[in-house]
């Protein structure tokens, strides 16, 4: 599963309205690095981060660790509301 696809397959199941979630991914300068956008509406950002940044950090974890096993690219999620 590619990392974009299962970040938005995680993101999809926090937030109320599925439809409204966005998940990008964007170039890097670096060659190991793959950046991620998640963009979510802003009453559901909470959802995504979760108390003290508890969710974020978990989502993170999967997708590096779904990284490391693939193509040992390191991943950076920046989650955005809109």
């Amino acid at each position: 599963m590619k990392l974009v696809e299962l970040t938005k397959t995680i993101v999809e199941q926090l937030v109320d309205d599925a439809e409204l979630v966005t998940v990008k991914e964007f170039p890097s300068e670096k060659e190991d690095e793959i950046i991620i956008q998640i963009m979510v509406p802003e009453d559901q950002a909470g959802k995504v981060i979760g108390r003290q940044g508890k969710i974020a950090n978990a989502l993170r974890t999967i997708v590096q660790a779904s990284s490391y096993i693939n193509g040992n690219k390191r991943v950076n999620i920046n989650i955005d509301s809109y």
